[in-house]
């Protein structure tokens, strides 16, 4: 047997729970090997009277004063009392009538459950029971306590069912183990040995033997995947893209396309990109930075830097609304220049996609701006030498190399308004090199953050109203477009009517949603742009991208539903002139989590310390709002306490394919294997022996 080998060729597998494992990603050995047990039952041996309430403990004792309820779901309730010499415990069965013929008066038992209080005696609740001769031995309280793991499960499959398999398993698959380092390599770096560290986080038998052991295992998560992207990155550095050299001419016509000058953190980001460019090889760079620090000015430049040596640039965006945005932008900043643009989005007439295609194709067309129509098979450039993907994170692994696909080896920018922190970028933008633009525009207006408690709404419409008769403009934002029967949440079309009638009747109200036509959509923005509208009531579609400096005032209805680096990219719509920003979070929680996280709003507007918190609050895959397809979740490391682990593993990682240990290792051929079979698919890779 072999840890490749199908799961359900295992003991106590079979077919259907073969399939049924495969929604908890487990198809081979190896996979029902590494599913790891998500937290423990510790489970002691006591007598009656040093039982502590929440303890999973077992006792052994006598039944007595056997009693069984008729009525309700499962033939009723059985209950009894358990004796030993030291005092006395109450059990209870609910929906368990069938129990009522195992229960007898003086009958030996040992019950094990969670101890919880019941009439001032300690109560176990549907505990499981076992029944034992009349001269069984009492319990050993020095006896070490025991640990029930609790497997990740799923409704075809609880966690018990999924313990039994692996560990009727264990015996046959810890032998399959191989160890990837050898023993100095361990030590040095105080990680167990991989059997023993598996074998542990399965069955351990002692408190302090499952965090050694998760270490080890997130440790080589780590490793596996800082191996994987420095293999993607190497890969793709080796390929052959067109030089794109940006003459101190080119430069100076660039920078006269933008009405200001660049901060010298833009100009740092410059730098960097046309160092990239002038190489022939492909870029492949992640620019990332606070709400309006000028990214999407820094692209440009990168994608006129393309335009100017004869060649396509692309820029993809996720959404139509973004992809507007930054066309009307790029056809702002490039009037009367000699740029041919086109705008493909999903929602064209098919003559009019049929003849942009057609554009993309001969080379008509010089810069393309899109959403996902671009990766549609179709869509075929001439001679595209730069990519740049706005938002990134909201595209899969596999959508962002379909687009990467469109050219020999185009260079390859990214961008991301929302401030990635360093363990994530390490992980899931690996295979890029990252830059940062770390400062604002310089003279840019406060903006500040209240926020206002059920039965508060009326300071916000009041202060909005204040904001308005001042000349500025407000945004009220909403977490649905329509009303839910599912959720008690306020929602876009239903406020819009009511807040135009009453709240702001002497405004002009506008609406904005993602449900409404591509030409729709333009005209709402275009009206509040030119001051039109004084209210826009919208949803999220408004997070990035849109740039109306006359809007000083935004209200996020149920603040509280967001998480907070979408609150972040939210409010850094507001305050984006010449006048201070105001952004009131209008939450119905009184209290608890969600109160606490948005204070963290409130005490910072700093996008880089919140995107840290949301990441610690809210885990990689809540924060980037989409999981990467295609990259595996990691199942023992956690990106907040284990960074210290992830730079071990990434140091490790960059010495092994320094020094090709991969190929040459024997330690390291298996690890090798591992990592093109989890991620060679994904990222590109392939096996070059």
């Amino acid at each position: 047997m072999t840890l490749d080998d199908p799961v359900q060729f295992l003991p106590g597998v079979g077919p259907f729970r073969a399939k049924a494992l495969e929604q908890l990603g487990i198809r081979t050995a190896g996979d029902l090997l590494e599913h790891y047990p998500a937290r423990y039952e510790r489970r002691e041996q006591r007598t009656i009277e040093n039982l502590d309430e929440g303890m999973t403990a077992t006792i052994v004792g006598q039944l007595t004063a056997v009693r069984h309820k008729f009525g309700g779901r499962g033939g009723g309730s059985c209950s009894a009392t358990i004796t030993d010499n030291t005092g006395r415990c109450s059990l209870t069965w609910f929906n368990a009538g069938w129990m009522r013929h195992k229960l007898q008066p003086g009958a030996t038992v040992r019950v094990t459950g969670r101890v919880s209080e019941y009439r001032r005696l300690p109560q176990f609740a549907n505990p499981k029971i076992e029944f034992l001769d009349e001269d069984a031995q009492p319990v050993d309280e020095s006896s070490p306590a025991e640990f029930d793991a609790v497997y990740p499960a799923c409704a075809a499959l609880s966690s018990k069912v999924i313990a039994k398999m692996v560990h009727a398993a264990l015996p046959k698959l810890l032998p399959l183990v191989t160890e990837w380092h050898d023993a100095a390599f361990l030590t040095q770096r105080k990680l167990m040995a991989r059997r023993a560290a598996i074998e542990a986080i399965h069955r351990p038998n002692a408190d302090d033997q499952t965090e050694p052991a998760r270490r080890r295992l997130a440790y080589d998560e780590f490793l596996q995947l800082q191996l994987a992207t420095g293999l993607a990155r190497r890969a793709r550095r080796s390929g052959a893209a067109p030089a794109l050299a940006v003459s101190d001419e080119v430069d100076r016509r660039i920078r006269a396309r933008f009405p200001f000058d660049f901060t010298p953190a833009q100009n740092r980001a410059v730098s960097a990109i046309r160092g990239d460019l002038a190489q022939p090889r492909p870029m492949n760079r992640l620019l990332q930075g606070d709400v309006g620090c000028g990214k999407t000015a820094v692209a440009l430049y990168a994608a006129l830097a393309a335009v100017a040596n004869k060649r396509q640039a692309a820029i993809m965006a996720p959404t139509e609304l973004l992809a507007e945005q930054h066309h009307c932008e790029v056809t702002r900043r490039l009037a009367g220049s000699k740029v041919r643009i086109g705008f493909l989005r999903g929602s064209i007439p098919a003559k009019q996609r049929r003849e942009l295609i057609a554009g993309i194709q001969d080379g008509t067309l010089d810069l393309v701006i899109g959403t996902q129509a671009l990766i549609e098979p179709d869509v075929i450039f001439d001679k595209l030498a730069l990519v740049i993907v706005d938002e990134q994170h909201r595209f899969g692994v596999r959508q962002r190399a379909v687009i990467r696909s469109k050219g020999p080896a185009p260079h390859y920018l990214v961008m991301s308004a929302t401030p990635i922190p360093r363990t994530l970028a390490m992980t899931v933008f690996g295979d890029l090199d990252v830059t940062t633009i770390d400062a604002l525009p310089p003279g840019r207006p406060k903006r500040t953050t209240r926020l206002l408690r059920p039965g508060e709404h009326e300071k916000a419409w009041s202060f909005i109203n204040e904001r308005l008769s001042a000349g500025e403009q407000a945004y009220v934002v909403y977490p649905l477009v329509a009303e839910s029967e599912t959720m008690d949440l306020r929602a876009a079309e239903s406020e819009y009517e009511r807040l135009a009638s009453t709240v702001f009747r002497d405004r002009r109200v506008g609406l904005l949603h993602g449900r409404m036509g591509a030409d729709a959509r333009q005209t709402v923005m275009a009206d509040f742009a030119a001051g039109k509208i004084d209210v826009l009531v919208s949803t999220t579609v408004i997070e990035v991208g849109i740039d109306v400096p006359n809007a000083t005032v935004m209200a996020i209805e149920h603040a509280e539903r967001f998480g907070l680096s979408q609150l972040h990219q939210l409010r850094g719509r507001i305050g984006r002139g010449g006048k201070a920003g105001h952004c009131l979070l209008l939450t119905a929680s009184n209290g608890g989590p969600a109160l606490e996280r948005l204070r963290v709003m409130v005490s910072t507007d700093d996008g880089f310390r919140i995107a840290e918190e949301d990441l610690r609050l809210r885990g990689p895959g809540e924060m980037l709002g989409t999981r990467q397809h295609g990259l595996p979740e990691f199942r023992a490391a956690d990106l907040i306490k284990d960074a210290d682990l992830l730079r071990l593993a990434q140091r490790d990682a960059d010495d092994m394919l320094a020094e090709d240990a991969m190929k040459h290792s024997p330690h390291s051929a298996s690890l090798r294997k591992i990592v093109l079979a989890r991620f060679g698919k994904d990222l590109g890779l392939v096996d070059a022996g």
